[in-house]
């Protein structure tokens, strides 16, 4: 899979407006790696689609680890907080997770987190649930309690050429299924891939090379 990476902008304008599933795009659903894909970086990936369009498609991968680096460590490299105010974090900040969000534009932040918050100019409503916003004001927010209930950061993301991600599914590589904030969110990450192929009657153990398509 060859990621496209021309969108380097902000997040609303990296992202695109959202379509609705009802066109036949994928926006806000999840995908998920099957075995005959073939590319390590998205081995037993789930990824939540921001954006899908004739233009091409995002996502972020909701279930790899991003390393040893923690939220708290990462707002003291932004100089967001000074080294040992993490004792001060709110809960939710302390425990938020730091994710491998795709291999393009691995630099840069994206937060996937509930819609009580939003930015104005810069939060990328996917659905009723879920936003998508890359600038360090969110960072902010978390960090003295007043984001988002739920959020997840990830570095990086995944794009799809126009075209690319439905040759990847007519090719078996994704299965998909609807999204839940459980799944997105959810402190479980190493489990988040077995969850959401179960969700959709699939045994984890039973996945074959020769697995079809939803």
């Amino acid at each position: 899979m060859a990621p496209e990476g021309k969108r380097t902008g902000d997040s609303t304008a990296m992202a695109g407006p959202a379509v609705p599933t009802s066109a036949g795009y994928l926006d806000g659903r999840l995908l998920i790696a099957m075995p005959v894909m073939g590319d390590s970086r998205f081995e037993r990936s789930v990824i939540y689609l921001c954006a899908h369009s004739a233009e091409g498609a995002m996502g972020i991968i909701v279930n790899h680890p991003a390393g040893s680096i923690d939220f708290p460590e990462l707002l003291m490299q932004l100089g967001i907080i000074k080294k040992g105010a993490q004792i001060k974090l709110p809960e939710n900040a302390e425990s938020m997770k730091v994710l491998r969000g795709g291999p393009v534009d691995t630099g840069r932040g994206f937060v996937l987190h509930s819609s009580d918050f939003f930015i104005e100019n810069a939060t990328l409503r996917i659905d009723d649930g879920v936003c998508l916003t890359a600038t360090v004001d969110i960072l902010k927010a978390i960090a003295n309690g007043s984001g988002p209930k739920h959020a997840i950061l990830a570095l990086g993301y995944a794009g799809w050429a126009p075209g690319q991600l439905e040759t990847e599914i007519q090719s078996n590589g994704w299965l998909h299924c609807d999204a839940d904030a459980d799944l997105i969110f959810g402190d479980d990450v190493e489990e988040k891939y077995a969850r959401a192929l179960r969700k959709i009657g699939i045994d984890p153990g039973m996945l074959s090379n020769e697995a079809g398509h939803a």
